[in-house]
């Protein structure tokens, strides 16, 4: 990292960088659009184009294939995390997985997943869904919460920020936060401190990105394969 992104000008211009993408997403989120399936497709569409233009991953080095694999295993597991407290097997157990339901799924209705399913929105956008969830978001995100954030934490000057020397108080409250952006808030702490661990050990984004890339992927695939849609 170069002596250029150490001064405030490059940290505002590089949290822009980081940030606004994010920014866009959430924003969409919001509009009053009827149809949600659509809604989702806009926002891949807008947030992708601003995460190209503007490039926040030129802030890093390049990206080395030996944490690969460890960045899969990550994410498998918190794919499997993130499941199985509502699959049949977990569901035999009626009282675990009513409190599971009642205490740490925020809401208590499914929500609009069911939108996404092929036979309500077509697959084209049901494609839209489940390859921007996997794909652009995730990607996205990790950007934010662990390249912009959590760095962020430690100090304003976070392209300064070593991730690797990050302390584990800013791993925590960063997945704390994270968690509390998704429905099922307690599997969303636990992934926000496996990917948070994950990218201050290795100090990749790029490593954290595949994590959180494999777990929205093979989420996707058993909400297909499962009709599981309330975890969309």
């Amino acid at each position: 990292m170069n002596a250029s992104m150490t001064n405030p000008a490059a940290a505002r211009w590089g949290g822009i960088r980081h940030v606004l993408p994010f920014v866009i997403w959430i924003g969409i989120m919001t509009l009053p659009m009827p149809d949600v399936a659509l809604r989702y497709a806009l926002q891949v569409a807008a947030s992708l184009v601003a995460f190209l233009v503007l490039r926040p991953w030129q802030y890093y080095p390049a990206f080395n294939i030996r944490t690969l694999p460890l960045g899969v295993m990550v994410g498998t597991g918190v794919a499997a995390i993130w499941i199985l407290p509502e699959t049949l097997w977990i569901q035999q157990f009626h009282g675990i997985h009513d409190v599971y339901v009642r205490y740490f799924i925020l809401g208590s209705e499914p929500g609009n997943g069911r939108l996404y399913a092929p036979e309500q929105c077509g697959w084209l956008l049901a494609s839209i869904k489940f390859l921007g969830s996997a794909c652009v978001i995730a990607v996205i995100e990790e950007f934010f919460w662990r390249g912009f954030l959590m760095r962020w934490l430690v100090r304003l000057d976070f392209l300064s920020v070593d991730p690797r020397q990050i302390t584990r108080g800013f791993i925590v409250i960063a997945a704390i936060v994270f968690g509390f952006e998704h429905s099922r808030w307690l599997v969303g702490i636990i992934a926000g401190l496996a990917y948070g661990a994950l990218y201050c050990r290795k100090g990749d984004i790029v490593a954290v990105s595949v994590a959180h890339v494999t777990t929205n992927f093979l989420l996707g695939l058993y909400v297909l394969a499962n009709g599981a849609y309330q975890f969309w």
